[in-house]
């Protein structure tokens, strides 16, 4: 006997995949363009992020920022 419903849990899975990472791919483009308008204009923009004050290299700062963000929305 076939199982019908293991085919719609997948579709249900592949569009809440889908969801999350159109989410996060939003989140990131907006933030990243603050932080590059923040940066051409010399403002400290790192203390604006929830999370990264004591993070010291970009790539950590922006990524703890964007966990951090991304935890708001879910």
């Amino acid at each position: 006997m076939i199982d019908s419903t293991a085919g719609s849990v997948h579709r249900l899975m592949k569009g809440e995949t889908k969801s999350f990472a159109s989410i996060y791919a939003v989140s990131f483009v907006i933030i990243l363009a603050i932080a590059l308008i923040a940066q051409t204009l010399g403002w400290h923009w790192r203390s604006w992020l929830p999370g990264a004050e004591g993070v010291e290299s970009l790539n950590d700062g922006v990524k703890v920022a964007v966990y951090n963000f991304m935890s708001y929305l879910l």
